[in-house]
């Protein structure tokens, strides 16, 4: 479906409340394949997010010839073929709106033997990838991009690859994945440096596959020339989904919400410390370990909140839930301010300048600056916005509506299904009055 044909329209003044279970962790779900298919022997993966983006990773793989099975009521089981298994496929691999797939598998694919061509739908085709060409090209890796740096890219396989020591100019997961993923096929060692924390799901993983990663403070490092090894992969609920309905049932009155099974990963949880600095009535229960990676549920009732200005050390640990959290400094009391988050303007939409817009016709004071925004909060009104075909923001203005005067109509949603794949029906039953219009209607 194009991301122009599905409207979302969310009645005012509704209240969460229950136990719900939001869909797998994409980080997580997108790096069990890539993982899987490079194993030796076979991976099974249990709460797979069967959504779009991962969905794309998938495709992929099979036309890599990489047998996989599935998925099934979140359940994947894949052959791996090992680090030297691939096959050449017959065409582009088409990675849709997924930013982690391509800049990942560009790392990934610049160890084969053989070319491959990344291209993706219109918006990822206009997201920047020279963060990550550039540096594996340092390790003598050669992709050529469009001259604006843009997908598709074309990858030359049969190139000799060279560990390095690299230290990333930007905090960025998706960068660090690619290069340790090329440093597999590497001579030499590979270490990444980062100028602050980032998600360290491929670091975790790829330990889990039985290869050695030596972690030190802000360090990563591997030698290639190393074998994975087929294993077993429990995905825990993805935290940014969860953000959404803490930041609903922060804002709305009469709200005690469970989430179930989320992951804890710290360097995701910058969403919960970024709203309990706001005032926000998080507890965290149950904490448990599954499959390497932190879990728990998480419960969450109606706070007052006040307007903060952002510690800049959390911006990377939250990075991809800041649509949902301009929600919250929206309705908050006070001023809040956020800075250090250029990353923002270059994800599925420039966020800054959607959000902002967005809030500005919802009548709520938003000013965004260069690498951030100054929201002064109240209670929104209702009206019309445009998420521009970006999953987050729109999930995020839904659940504007539970404090909006009227109701929130939010066009261009169609790729609410790229990470979070029933999000109407499952907020409906938690209490949100949502409803998808097909078409634009």
């Amino acid at each position: 479906m194009a991301a122009d044909d599905l409207t979302l329209r969310v009645a005012p003044r509704g209240t969460l409340a229950g136990r719900l279970r939001v869909p797998g962790d994409k980080s997580i779900s997108h790096r069990a394949i890539m993982l899987g298919a490079l194993a030796e022997g076979e991976t099974r993966v249990g709460g797979f997010l069967e959504g779009e983006d991962c969905l794309a990773t998938l495709r992929a793989f099979r036309a890599l010839g990489v047998d996989i099975q599935g998925p099934e009521d979140g359940e994947v089981r894949i052959r791996g073929v090992g680090l030297h298994g691939l096959r050449a496929p017959a065409a582009p691999l088409d990675m849709g709106n997924s930013g982690t797939s391509m800049r990942l598998m560009a790392g990934l694919l610049a160890g084969q033997p053989f070319d491959t061509v990344l291209t993706g739908d219109a918006s990822l085709t206009r997201r920047p990838m020279r963060r990550v060409t550039d540096p594996l090209a340092r390790m003598g890796a050669r992709i050529d991009t469009s001259a604006d740096g843009t997908p598709p890219l074309h990858i030359h396989g049969g190139t000799p690859l060279q560990g390095r020591d690299y230290a990333l100019p930007v905090a960025s997961a998706q960068v660090k994945s690619s290069l340790l993923l090329a440093g597999l096929y590497a001579r030499g060692r590979t270490c990444i440096t980062e100028p602050a924390p980032t998600r360290d799901h491929t670091e975790r993983m790829l330990a889990g596959f039985g290869l050695a990663v030596e972690r030190g403070e802000g360090r990563v490092c591997l030698q290639g020339g190393g074998r994975l090894q087929g294993t077993r992969i429990q995905v825990p609920g993805d935290i940014s989904s969860a953000a959404f309905f803490l930041v609903g049932a922060s804002i709305a009155p009469d709200c005690r919400l469970t989430l179930e099974h989320v992951g804890m990963n710290p360097t995701r949880t910058g969403v919960i410390d970024i709203l309990r600095l706001m005032g926000a009535d998080i507890r965290v229960e149950n904490p448990r370990e599954v499959g390497g990676e932190p879990v728990a549920d998480l419960t969450v009732s109606s706070a007052p909140l006040q307007g903060v200005e952002i510690p800049p050390a959390l911006v990377p640990l939250a990075i991809d839930e800041f649509p949902a959290l301009f929600v919250a400094a929206a309705c908050a009391r006070g001023r809040t301010v956020l800075t250090d988050a250029a990353e923002l303007r270059v994800k599925e939409s420039d966020r800054i300048q959607v959000m902002a817009d967005g809030l500005l016709r919802l009548g709520i004071q938003a000013e965004p600056t260069a690498d951030g925004m100054v929201i002064q909060g109240g209670d929104p009104d209702g009206g019309e916005v445009d998420s521009h075909g970006d999953h987050r923001v729109a999930m995020a203005f839904a659940m504007a509506a539970l404090r909006a005067r009227g109701p929130i109509r939010i066009r261009h949603c169609a790729n609410v299904n790229t990470s979070f794949p029933g999000f109407v029906s499952l907020a409906a039953g938690a209490g949100l009055p949502i409803e998808a219009e097909e078409n634009g209607a």
